[in-house]
């Protein structure tokens, strides 16, 4: 992974009164783009062969210009004029996924977040250890070989909602598992899944605080999942097996969520745990995340898996939730960002959250 030290060293030499928000034209640069012009910066659109022709649909949400690849594996090939234009890299998950996690790691282009991270997140089980040793409950683990009961399994990586499938017993496991994937078995846990939008910033000093900086609690959201969120309406499990229809957990969509208020002091523990534990493995989780949760009807929160920067489900609230609009009127998790970056250089604090 290219050091820290490697980007403030390209950092010198930007125009910090003309800095660019940059990101891949996908999952969430919509509100990437249009919080970055909320509060002043330029913005760049790295996109695959064209142009997407949606953004002239959405002239608030239209980058400023684009830079067009053959590829996503050729976007290394414009690290000269990303830099040339004094761009910053907004990563989602698309961006990662797509350019590769090993390759975005090496990237010699300034950051917002901790690379770091990439290590940590996109590892089940490396995952597993930093949750876990945050004192949250998760999921427990289960052998193949052991199910007698509904399990979720896994594929590492993000892929939204690609590669989950739901096995009852050794047998469905062994049908659907592709054994060139790593993958990770873990109890199904009934309730209501909960996507909790936080944001952590090194930098401010009023609100919830932490051993160092503020969490905030952005927003919240489900996701419609195909055919998972449908499928029951053609028939009973055992009808739907008998037809061969098995559910999928591709996310095609999201809604909003707002939780009991009872419950936000644990939804604040938990982003807290999360965050201070990061700060103690490998140097903290910069900016937003998202811990994918599920309350069960005990009112226990249980952590399946956490996404550590900008997730599609805050898409839903480009001009505001119903949690950051106590923070800030029409407070998006894509302008908290660009304020982020904005607070930083106007204070000469960019390392905290560049990598």
């Amino acid at each position: 992974m290219i050091t820290k030290e490697r980007i403030m060293e390209i950092v010198e030499n930007y125009d910090l009164n003309d800095l660019s928000i940059a990101t891949v034209c996908s999952h969430s640069s919509l509100q990437i783009f249009y919080g970055a012009r909320k509060e002043g910066f330029r913005t760049i659109g790295i996109c695959v062969k064209e142009p997407p022709r949606f953004y002239d649909a959405f002239p608030l949400a239209k980058p400023d210009e684009f830079i067009v690849v053959d590829s996503y594996k050729e976007i290394p090939s414009i690290i000269d004029e990303l830099i040339t234009k004094n761009a910053i890299i907004i990563p989602h998950g698309s961006f990662v996924e797509y350019m590769g996690s090993t390759a975005f790691a090496e990237m010699p282009v300034p950051t917002f977040g901790n690379r770091a991270v990439l290590e940590w997140e996109s590892d089940r089980d490396k995952e597993r250890v930093w949750l876990e040793g945050a004192g949250l409950e998760m999921p427990k683990l289960v052998n193949p070989k052991d199910i007698n009961g509904p399990v979720m399994v896994k594929y590492h990586g993000a892929k939204g909602g690609r590669g989950f499938f739901v096995a009852k017993n050794y047998e469905e496991f062994q049908e659907h598992i592709d054994p060139n994937e790593k993958f990770t078995v873990q109890e199904f846990i009934v309730g209501t899944r909960y996507y909790l939008h936080f944001f952590y910033s090194p930098l401010r000093e009023e609100g919830y605080r932490l051993s160092n900086g503020i969490l905030e609690m952005l927003s919240m959201d489900r996701r419609v999942e195909s055919n998972a969120d449908e499928i029951f309406r053609l028939g009973s499990p055992r009808e739907l097996a008998e037809a061969q229809i098995i559910p999928t957990y591709v996310v095609t969509g999201n809604v909003p969520l707002v939780a009991r208020e009872s419950l936000l002091p644990n939804i604040f523990r938990i982003g807290e745990k999360v965050v201070e534990q990061s700060l103690a493995l490998f140097g903290g989780m910069i900016g937003p995340f998202c811990l994918e949760t599920v309350f069960t009807d005990k009112l226990e929160i249980k952590v399946f898996e956490i996404s550590a920067r900008i997730v599609a489900g805050t898409n839903i609230y480009l001009s505001g939730s119903p949690y950051s609009d106590l923070i800030e009127p029409d407070l998006s998790t894509g302008k908290r960002i660009a304020q982020e970056i904005k607070i930083a250089s106007s204070t000469g604090q960019l390392d905290k959250i560049l990598s």
